[in-house]
C-alpha cells in the first residue's frame, strides 16, 4: 500500500491514543473507538421497524462514522460524517462525506453501541464502520472486490484502501460530537464479520483464508496503532446444514480457519451465536432480531477481551 498514505494514518491515529479512562486536558470527550468491518451481514440487513422501542432511537454517547461503501476502483470508498448512532446505518444507507441519507435499515452496530453504552455508563463511545456485500479476503474471486492488501494502493484501489480511507477521515475530525471542543479517540476494538465470499466456492480462498485474516487483522491493528488490540471474529453460518445443499460450498474450512484464528492470538475471540441464527428467503442474511443479539454479543466479548489483554 501507499507508503505516504501510512505514515500520515500514523501520525493522525498517534494523536487519538491513550488510556480510555483518562479526562481529555482539553476538556474535550474521550471516546473508546470500534472498528466494524467486513461483508453483508456486518453492513445489516435489519428492518428498523421490527425493532423494540427499547432498541431503536439515538443512543446517547455514541458516535459513528459509517464508510461510503464503494466497489474496487471507485473513487471516494470510505468517506462519511460522524453523527449520533440510531437505526439507518444498514443496507440502503448513503453518504457522500458531507451528509448521510438513513436507510430502514440496520446492522450489528446499532445494539452493539447499545450494549456498550449500557455496561460503561459514563463512557463514550465512537464507531468507525466500512463495509462492502459479498467482498472476500482472496482476490479475484468475488464479483464484488477484495480486501486483499496486495491487490490494493500501487495497483488498484480496493477493500482495504477504502477501509483505510474510512479511519483516517473519521479520525481526522477533530470534535467528533460538534461541541466545539477537540475530543480524543482511543482505539478499543476491531470487529469483523466475514467469510462466506471466501467459503462459496473457491476451495484455495478458503485453504487460505487463516493466513489472509491474520494479515489483515494485523495491519488493521497497525493502522490503529495498537499491536494487542482486542479482534472479535463473527463466525459465518451457512443456512443449510446438509454438505449437499450448503450455501457455501467450504463454509466448514473458513470456520476452523476462524476458530484456529482467534485460538492462536491470545487477544482474539470467535463469536459463535450465529450457528442459532436464522436466515431471510434470500438464505444468507440474518433476521432483524439476530442482528440485535449478534451486536450484543460483540460488546460482551470486546469488552471482556479488554480487560484480559489489559493484564
Amino acid at each position: 500500500m501507499n507508503r505516504l498514505l501510512l505514515v500520515l494514518l500514523a501520525l493522525v491515529v498517534a494523536g487519538c491514543a491513550g488510556n480510555p479512562s483518562d479526562a481529555d486536558a482539553t476538556g474535550g470527550t474521550v471516546y473508546r473507538l470500534y472498528f466494524l468491518g467486513g461483508q453483508s451481514n456486518m453492513e445489516g440487513f435489519g428492518v428498523s421497524s421490527q425493532l423494540a422501542a427499547a432498541d431503536g432511537g439515538a443512543t446517547p454517547r455514541v458516535m459513528i462514522f459509517t464508510g461510503r461503501m464503494a466497489p474496487d476502483n471507485e473513487d471516494k470508498g470510505g468517506v462519511g460524517v460522524w453523527a449520533p448512532l440510531k437505526p439507518g446505518h444498514g443496507t440502503g444507507f448513503v453518504t457522500d462525506g458531507k451528509t448521510n441519507q438513513l436507510s430502514d435499515r440496520f446492522g450489528p452496530e446499532l445494539s452493539f453501541g447499545k450494549r456498550l453504552a449500557e455496561r460503561l455508563p459514563t463512557g463514550n463511545i465512537a464507531i468507525i464502520k466500512y463495509t462492502r456485500g459479498s467482498s472476500a479476503l482472496a482476490p479475484g474471486i468475488s464479483g464484488f472486490d477484495s480486501w486483499s492488501p496486495d491487490d490494493a494502493t500501487g495497483k488498484r484501489r480496493n477493500q482495504y484502501d477504502n477501509a483505510l480511507t474510512a479511519i483516517r477521515e473519521a479520525l481526522s475530525v477533530r470534535d467528533i460530537d460538534g461541541d466545539g471542543v477537540r475530543d480524543r479517540l482511543v482505539p478499543a476494538g476491531i470487529i469483523w464479520m466475514q467469510g462466506e465470499a471466501d467459503a462459496y466456492n473457491s476451495p484455495w480462498a478458503a485453504a487460505d483464508y487463516e493466513a489472509n485474516l491474520r494479515r489483515l487483522m494485523d495491519l488493521l491493528r497497525a493502522a490503529l496503532r495498537t499491536d494487542d488490540l482486542p479482534v472479535v471474529i463473527g463466525r459465518i453460518a451457512d443456512a443449510r446444514t446438509s454438505s449437499g445443499t450448503r450455501m457455501m460450498k467450504y463454509a466448514d474450512v473458513v470456520q476452523a480457519a476462524q476458530f484456529e484464528y482467534t485460538r492462536q492470538d491470545s487477544c482474539a475471540a470467535l463469536v459463535s451465536i450465529t450457528r442459532d441464527f436464522g436466515f431471510l428467503p434470500d438464505g444468507w442474511h440474518y433476521r432483524s432480531q439476530d442482528y440485535v443479539a449478534l451486536g450484543r454479543t460483540f460488546a460482551d466479548e470486546v469488552l471482556a477481551l479488554e480487560e484480559r489483554c489489559a493484564r
